[in-house]
């Protein structure tokens, strides 16, 4: 008896110390806090002899770190990654390849003040009721800063999936009210302007509403789109790993993501079902395609060779100067202005975030197709037999 209860609160202790590990095949650990000495991940799982350096990693790491426009955080970090082990001559080693970004503008007497009570909007009252206490310099573990360790290992999986043709793209689709129109869509345009967004006219019109908003001392909330392509039928799980709910709950854990779409997402419950359902048909090259796409790519929770297109949506940055309402932790009525150095929005830097996730998930689903079917084992492990 006392060795089943000793088994079942060691399962217990381990459920809960799993929180920060995400993944199955591919299993990604991230750890450090916003004002600790750094931020890193662990990636196990990335078979050998990838290409990788820590170039390959910095250009991911470069699209969100901050003080590169008026829209972010002032905060002045350089990212610069470490890999402290798994790569070898140049090439990934089949062992866990660890990745350090320093933390080197740590400012915490900013955050001081905010030890006695609950900022709106933010994780300081759920961290104190689940740990009974919390690291409260810049959010800790809740800062956004906690992606870098995500966007590192997402730029391994990233780099893997282009070694079998396939890509993810993400972008800007809306910032409050200003949306991008699909008549001017253009990617190139991400890279002219703030916000990240495929079309020049709405971010322009994007950036003057966030001036609105900095002038209001206020924030403001947005949608990332992503896009996958060259995604093979057949990657998901029928089950409770749905390449589907996978993503979601991939997306869902980055801070400040409010709501999952894939494909029409909500507008399909307005629509027929004569309207919603994709017809297939044969394709230019003989193979079976869909005519159109209103699933997103994902049917039965398995891709089905199209496009895989979801949407994530943020809320407006929880800190911001104007005054707000709330109690202290001796639970007196007050109410604070937010210090310190923050963002007006998160979308933007969260862009190449929602991209990286979901290079994860889709890479640790493809690499547990691998063994859905006995013949692909069988021409791996006995191509002798296949000749």
């Amino acid at each position: 008896m006392k060795f089943l209860m000793y088994t079942y609160v060691q399962e217990a202790f381990e459920s809960i110390m799993a929180g920060s590990t995400y993944g199955t095949f591919l299993s990604v650990t991230t750890w450090g806090e916003s004002h600790g000495k750094g931020i890193g991940v662990v990636l196990d799982g990335c078979p050998a002899g990838l290409p990788l350096t820590e170039q390959d990693i910095q250009i991911y790491l470069n699209r969100r770190k901050p003080g590169q426009s008026r829209f972010t955080t002032p905060r002045k970090e350089g990212d610069l990654v470490e890999i402290l082990s798994g790569v070898f001559e140049g090439k990934t080693t089949g062992t866990p390849i660890s990745l350090m970004v320093r933390n080197t503008s740590q400012r915490s007497k900013d955050y001081s003040e905010i030890a006695s009570y609950y900022r709106p909007g933010h994780a300081d009252y759920t961290y104190d009721a689940k740990y009974g206490f919390r690291d409260y310099t810049g959010g800790g573990r809740s800062s956004g800063r906690e992606t870098i360790g995500r966007v590192a290992a997402g730029a391994v999986a990233a780099k893997l999936l282009s070694e079998l043709g396939i890509t993810v793209t993400a972008y800007t689709k809306s910032i409050g009210p200003i949306q991008i129109v699909p008549e001017r869509f253009d990617l190139t345009q991400m890279e002219q302007n703030a916000v990240n967004m495929p079309d020049a006219v709405a971010a322009r019109l994007a950036e003057a509403h966030l001036d609105a908003c900095k002038e209001r001392q206020d924030s403001c909330g947005g949608v990332v789109e992503c896009i996958i392509k060259g995604l093979p039928a057949g990657v998901g799980e029928p089950c409770f790993d749905k390449l589907s709910a996978c993503l979601a709950k991939a997306v869902c854990s980055i801070g400040a993501v409010k709501g999952f779409e894939i494909g029409d997402g909500f507008e399909a419950a307005k629509a027929y079902g004569s309207d919603n359902n994709d017809a297939f048909c044969r394709t230019e090259d003989g193979t079976i395609g869909k005519c159109s796409n209103h699933a997103g790519g994902v049917l039965g929770g398995i891709s089905d060779g199209s496009d895989l297109l979801f949407r994530a949506a943020f809320k407006p940055t929880p800190s911001i100067s104007r005054e707000q309402h709330t109690v202290s932790r001796s639970k007196e009525e007050i109410t604070v202005s937010v210090r310190g150095r923050h963002d007006p929005i998160i979308v933007p830097r969260a862009v190449v975030v929602v991209e990286c996730m979901a290079a994860l998930t889709v890479l640790d689903l493809l690499l547990q197709s691998m063994t859905s079917r006995l013949d692909r084992i069988k021409y791996f492990f006995a191509p002798e037999k296949n000749s």
